[in-house]
């Protein structure tokens, strides 16, 4: 009887070693989760935020302080996106691998070209521009790849022993992101040139890629929610061009964008509502969400 106790604590404890040397990777937002996954499927992922969260404004909770004091890797957008919550979450940590500078902090912003550099003087009234550009690029599959490239020799350095597993996926998600980028262009081909109203810079890489033309926003200023006056002046603007669409994110309060589709004389604009990032964090939903993006647009924007 001693003997099998014994075995049984003895299992328990080289179980409970192997789930603590388990490499453990913090990222700000899930579509960093689900490239981590991609390319390394056994590390531990937590996503600070989801896909009904404005990664802009986030709390720093003690929940957040714990995990990012536990993780080998930090994996963030940056270019300012988290600039309001994520430095304090480094400070309190104590975590030295996931600082400024480090192996362990890997910012995905550093990685592509950005667009819509903000030019103008910055005051505490500017609302949520960013000097650097764009930071919502994950929608755009072209600069994904890029970023997935460098997170593969990221990976590599923090975590040698799976050099190899780790090239194979990255290779594996490569291929298949390639794959298929060619025929959702060609899905998406006749919305070139297409007119929308959105919300917010979220989704501006993908009208980059597809050539679609953003010309309005329900946000008088970045991150500013929509006022009665900006959006009388939104629905002045509609009366004189033509929006195929008025687009917003899942997270955004749907009710301005409802109001203006409500004040239209024919009614044939439609309200679409796109999820700005995976709704998960799996090795899988990158492909399956840009999908739904570009099937999702096909079929609304006539």
């Amino acid at each position: 009887m001693r003997t099998a106790i014994k075995s049984v604590f003895t299992v328990l404890a080289i179980s409970g070693a192997g789930a603590a040397q388990a490499f453990s990777i913090f990222v700000c937002e899930p579509e960093w989760g689900a490239l981590v996954k991609a390319l390394h499927p056994s590390a531990q992922v937590f996503s600070a935020t989801t896909h009904l969260q404005d990664p802009h404004h986030i709390e720093a909770r003690p929940s957040l302080i714990a995990q990012l004091r536990q993780a080998d890797l930090a994996v963030c957008t940056g270019a300012g996106l988290e600039v309001g919550w994520l430095p304090m979450l480094q400070a309190r940590s104590g975590n030295a691998k996931v600082q400024d500078g480090q192996p362990g902090m890997f910012y995905a912003a550093k990685f592509v070209k950005l667009i819509g550099q903000y030019e103008g003087v910055i005051t505490p009234f500017s609302g949520d521009v960013h000097p650097e550009g764009n930071p919502h690029f994950h929608t755009d599959p072209r600069r994904l790849l890029q970023v997935a490239l460098a997170l593969r020799d990221r990976l590599i350095q923090l975590n040698p022993s799976e050099e190899n597993s780790i090239t194979a996926q990255h290779a594996q998600f490569s291929q298949a992101l390639t794959d298929r980028l060619s025929g959702w262009e060609a899905k998406a081909a006749r919305l070139k040139g297409k007119s929308v109203l959105t919300q917010h810079a979220t989704f501006g890489y993908l009208w980059d890629w597809l050539s679609i033309k953003s010309i309005g926003d329900l946000e008088p200023k970045p991150g500013m929610p929509p006022t009665p006056k900006h959006l009388e002046r939104l629905r002045a603007q509609m009366s004189q061009s033509t929006a195929q669409a008025i687009i917003i994110a899942q997270h955004h309060d749907k009710r301005p964008a409802q109001w203006l589709v409500q004040q239209q004389a024919t009614g044939k604009t439609p309200l679409v509502i796109l999820p700005a990032t995976v709704p998960e964090v799996s090795s899988t939903v990158l492909l399956t969400w840009l999908d739904g993006l570009v099937v999702t647009l096909t079929q609304e924007i006539q």
